[in-house]
């Protein structure tokens, strides 16, 4: 088999994401964890972790576009910066998100993490929320449940003069400049802490992972991006989403679901699919070799069917809003756009609201 700039890509991919699932699983990084620490205990660790990502993410996105290394423009997947603002999907959907994360025992990205480290609850997740979310993107389910919320309160930007709901554009300053600043204050507020700045585990963290979203951006939206998609257009089955991206895990469990209904037709084999079993291995990888691999198992019906719920209101809340903890809270925030930052405010409000009533509910029955 020809090696060529499909596989290639793909390859890289696979390697970015080893490093993702690894680190993750080193470090125990964790959008949910994180919200937990800071509503439970008030510790902000991870949770500046997080948001370190995410400054390293828009600082690396700001370069790259700045010097013509990539170009994201309106046309990614998905297409965070599109001058339809639709706001509700975003609030709704990373609510819903939030909660089922919760629910689950993590985010997209930890449910991965945790199946690598021999968590098979995680498996039985993994499965709920790619068919849910197979049926949000192959299936009429959308359209019929959520089409007309979101086309009624969608907002045309364009139409009011303003180019994308990238916040450059939207405050009219600049991406290059708004970037800068939005990046560095984020930062400077994560090693604010000494805490912080002393937990090595938290720092390499946030900038392993930032920098591997970055790289991402730079494959798929630079030369060899190029390349690829000129590739596609004249290959005899053009492969599946050949688009500027970085990584996300929903709406790849969806794809990934959608693969191994038709197993047999490896051009639906993409980005996301490859990236969902580069973390997984990785982690695994990570697991085996610091001692760290456990099995584990639903400890009774009643931790099941909470995992469940949470499972469906990930695959359905992740696809409506258009990213996870890392697809929009890390991908979609590096491209400065206001719909990634409600839904990421959206999916901190939906996690800690329900962290808050889990807690109600055991004190009501202590």
């Amino acid at each position: 088999m020809e090696f060529n700039i499909h596989l290639q890509i793909l390859t890289i991919v696979f390697v970015l994401a080893l490093i993702l699932g690894a680190i993750a699983n080193k470090t125990n990084f964790c959008t949910m964890g994180a919200v937990s620490d800071w509503v439970n205990m008030g510790d902000t660790g991870r949770l500046r972790a997080w948001l370190l990502a995410g400054a390293v993410g828009i600082l690396g996105v700001a370069i790259l576009e700045a010097t013509g290394k990539a170009t994201l423009g309106t046309s990614t997947f998905p297409p965070y910066r599109t001058a339809n603002f639709a706001w509700l999907r975003y609030l709704v959907g990373g609510f819903l998100f939030g909660v089922g994360m919760t629910l689950a025992s993590g985010c997209g990205n930890k449910t991965l993490v945790r199946i690598g480290g021999g968590n098979l609850k995680s498996l039985v997740v993994l499965v709920i929320t790619a068919a849910c979310a197979y049926a949000m993107l192959w299936t009429d389910f959308y359209n019929a449940v959520f089409g007309k919320m979101v086309s009624a309160t969608t907002i045309d930007l364009a139409g009011r003069g303003i180019k994308s709901q990238a916040l450059g554009d939207f405050l009219g300053l600049g991406h290059t400049l708004t970037a800068v600043v939005i990046a560095f204050a984020i930062a400077a507020w994560a090693f604010s802490s000494a805490d912080f700045r002393s937990n090595r585990d938290n720092v390499l963290a946030g900038l392993v992972i930032g920098l591997v979203i970055v790289a991402a951006w730079y494959v798929t939206g630079g030369a060899m991006g190029a390349e690829w998609k000129e590739w596609a257009e004249f290959a005899e089955t053009k492969p599946l989403r050949v688009e500027t991206q970085s990584f996300t895990f929903i709406s790849p469990m969806g794809d990934g679901f959608r693969y191994l209904l038709n197993p047999t037709d490896t051009s639906l084999i993409n980005f996301g699919i490859v990236a969902l079993m580069g973390v997984i291995l990785g982690s695994f990888l990570w697991a085996i070799l610091s001692g760290g691999f456990r099995i584990e198992w639903f400890v009774s019906v009643g931790d099941f069917v909470s995992h469940a719920i949470g499972a469906v209101l990930m695959g359905i809340g992740g696809v409506l809003s258009m990213g996870c903890t890392i697809g929009q809270g890390i991908t979609g925030v590096s491209t400065l756009a206001l719909g990634s930052f409600l839904t990421l405010a959206a999916i901190i409000a939906g996690a800690a609201a329900t962290m808050k009533y889990q807690y109600w509910r055991m004190m009501r029955e202590a």
